[in-house]
């Protein structure tokens, strides 16, 4: 399930935004120009449907931060999707799924005061003048629809106001198939916003030993998704090797898993000019986030959407044509949100065509702006995007 349209209005920097992302996608901007705040409306989608929007609100320090200009009375986020399960039709199942927090007050609490999933295919093929509608919630009432749009009433007591009813449609008594599907390929989308590696941090620890396949948002599980699929996917093993073997040249011979105390595992990688294998805790922070891409973009059953903030932060520009590679190569199953003020990165990109994004920033909002896929063709035929960003032409094609 990938995002057909994303509409985001109140929420920090993105005011009044409305964005079409393709598969392979690249935003570029200065600091300060909202491309974090883009993956972060993501993220807040992502965290509703699973449960614990109130954390993280409280977290991020109340409404007041989340809000623009810290002013706004609310905040809403519109997400329209391709289908969340198979369809023969191709416009079936395109869900639209909105949601509106309500600031209380002045103060750093909040309700959910509009939630809205529906189909609008049959709106859009003028068969019905209003969607078909599976889950439907408002500060008064909150009701659920199975298949045939019969609707399931909630006690009002009985939903709790800071969380959002479609984090409470899971389990094997959901009724709608396609409410559970949505849910579960909502949940499943990552964004990559702080992978920390610094000498505390987990990644450099040794870890339980259970079997996990993605990597968590925060990044500090890389050891027990590296061990899983490098132990039992040829393809992730080959992917990794060939990357490794053409960021660090021949002298990179293999990862590997020794045993630690208390049923733990480490990371060791193995150099064919060293008698000792180097620990996680001696590796740099760019070999350890190097991994961490790759652990990302070479999943060979990765999430729907996959989205990493500023993925050259740490990298040798040597290190980059590498990750753009893998980055496309995901595309082909996920939908890949990459932002950047690498101009390097943008070079390796170049070959691949990402549909490229410019945020700006202007009286205090963010504006985002797709370069047309027949202007960017045309660019591309005589430059790369990292130096049509170098010299600034970029941002005025768009």
């Amino acid at each position: 399930m990938k995002i057909l349209r994303l509409e985001a209005h109140g929420f920090r920097s993105l005011k009044d935004i409305a964005w079409e992302p393709g598969d392979l996608n690249v935003v570029i901007g200065p600091n300060g120009s909202g491309k974090s705040n883009l993956l972060k409306v993501i993220e807040l989608l992502v965290v509703s449907a699973r449960g614990g929007l109130g954390k993280h609100i409280q977290q991020a320090g109340g409404m007041e931060p989340l809000l623009w200009d810290g002013t706004h009375p609310g905040l809403i986020v519109k997400v329209r999707t391709s289908p969340a399960i198979s369809e023969r039709d191709a416009h079936r199942g395109r869900l639209t799924y909105s949601l509106g927090l309500a600031r209380l007050g002045t103060s750093s609490a909040y309700r959910v005061e509009r939630e809205l999933l529906a189909d609008y295919y049959r709106v859009e093929s003028g068969e019905l003048d209003q969607p078909f509608k599976l889950i439907e919630r408002t500060s008064q009432h909150a009701v659920m629809f199975d298949e045939s749009e019969n609707g399931l009433s909630a006690p009002e007591e009985s939903v709790p106001e800071e969380e959002a009813l479609l984090s409470l449609a899971a389990g094997p008594f959901t009724t709608n198939r396609l409410i559970a599907a949505y849910r579960t390929s909502l949940t499943d989308w990552c964004v990559y916003q702080d992978f920390q590696t610094h000498s505390a941090a987990a990644i450099r620890q040794a870890t339980l030993a259970r079997s996990e396949t993605v990597v968590a948002p925060d990044g500090q599980n890389l050891i027990s998704v590296l061990h899983t699929l490098y132990t039992t996917s040829r393809e992730f093993k080959t992917a990794v090797n060939a990357a490794m073997s053409a960021a660090f040249g021949s002298d990179f011979e293999e990862l590997v898993f020794p045993p630690a105390a208390d049923q733990r595992i480490q990371l060791r990688v193995r150099w064919r000019s060293l008698k000792r294998e180097q620990t996680a805790a001696d590796l740099s922070d760019g070999t350890l986030r190097f991994l961490f891409l790759l652990a990302v973009l070479a999943n060979p059953n990765p999430p729907g959407l996959i989205a990493i903030d500023e993925p050259e932060t740490g990298l040798h520009p040597s290190m980059l044509p590498i990750v753009a590679e893998h980055a496309a190569e995901a595309s082909r199953k996920s939908q890949v949100i990459l932002t950047t003020h690498s101009a390097e990165l943008l070079d390796a990109l170049s070959a691949f065509h990402p549909t490229t994004t410019v945020a700006r920033w202007e009286s205090g909002e963010t504006h985002l702006q797709v370069v047309a896929d027949e202007t960017l063709r045309h660019w591309l035929g005589e430059y790369t995007l990292g130096r049509l960003y170098r010299s600034g032409e970029l941002e005025t094609v768009a």
